[in-house]
């Protein structure tokens, strides 16, 4: 499909970088620029050829600010209620792709946009980027799964703090906090990211959706079913040719060349 607010490019074989792209409202997420994150990831999981997913925002001053005021603040409950699930269904298509997803985020992270960078698998971040669930100082609270994954990712307590005072948090507490796995210059962030990417691409993609899916599916169930689900995975790559070669290519002191079979 044609994007209105959004871009979906390939830089290099395997990766896709999705762009939200709307700069001049900060990259404010709208009902149209939902729907298209949702069908751009569909479009990037839908090739058997894709390995990894970058999401960042257009512009050097935001990832994504946040939902877009000028939209909401009209709305009825009814509306209010439909505007969130938009926006759930969107993350959730992103959060559920079998390639991983690395959030690169410039700028300011709030609200929705932290929402989005959270349903990727990890964030990389400038050192100028700023996090927070600022909602409740507008009256409301977040709408797009901020209160189940902020908590998830770095506790209650944290997340209850952060959430119900509205703070933002600079990149260096955010990394500490678990919220971040990596800081970078602006200038690098995204040459680090593609770098991050490549390393990615070079795997055998069956182990690396095998492997993701192991965490996602097995990160809520108790850990003997949890550990069954991963000798599943396990065993499932012996049937891949990328396992042969992979072990040859080993043996043989020599890189491997995957072929995603």
């Amino acid at each position: 499909m044609s994007y209105e607010n959004v871009l979906l490019e390939q830089p290099e074989a395997g990766i896709y970088l999705l762009t939200v792209n709307r700069p001049k409202a900060l990259n404010a997420l709208n009902s149209r620029t939902l729907d298209e994150i949702g069908a751009a990831a569909a479009e990037a999981g839908a090739d058997p050829e894709a390995r990894v997913l970058l999401v960042t925002g257009a512009g050097d001053k935001a990832f994504v600010a946040g939902a877009d005021i000028s939209e909401m603040r009209a709305y009825t409950a009814l509306e209010g209620k439909t505007f969130s699930q938009r926006g759930m269904r969107a993350f959730r298509a992103l959060e559920t792709l079998p390639i991983p997803t690395i959030a690169v985020v410039n700028g300011f992270c709030l609200g929705g946009g932290l929402e989005l960078a959270m349903s990727c698998d990890w964030i990389l971040a400038s050192d100028s980027a700023r996090f927070g669930q600022p909602e409740v100082s507008l009256g409301v609270t977040p709408g797009f799964g901020g209160t189940q994954r902020l908590a998830r990712l770095v506790g209650r307590a944290v997340a209850m703090e952060l959430i119900t005072t509205g703070r933002q948090v600079k990149v260096e507490e955010a990394k500490a906090m678990g919220l971040v796995n990596h800081v970078f210059s602006a200038d690098t962030l995204m040459a680090e990211a593609l770098k991050q990417a490549r390393t990615i691409a070079a795997k055998g993609s069956i182990a690396v959706r095998l492997a993701k899916e192991a965490i996602q599916c097995g990160q809520d169930l108790d850990l003997d079913n949890a550990c069954v689900l991963e000798s599943k995975a396990f065993g499932l790559c012996f049937s891949t040719a990328d396992l042969k070669e992979g072990m040859l290519a080993f043996l043989e002191k020599r890189a491997a060349e995957f072929t995603g079979r």
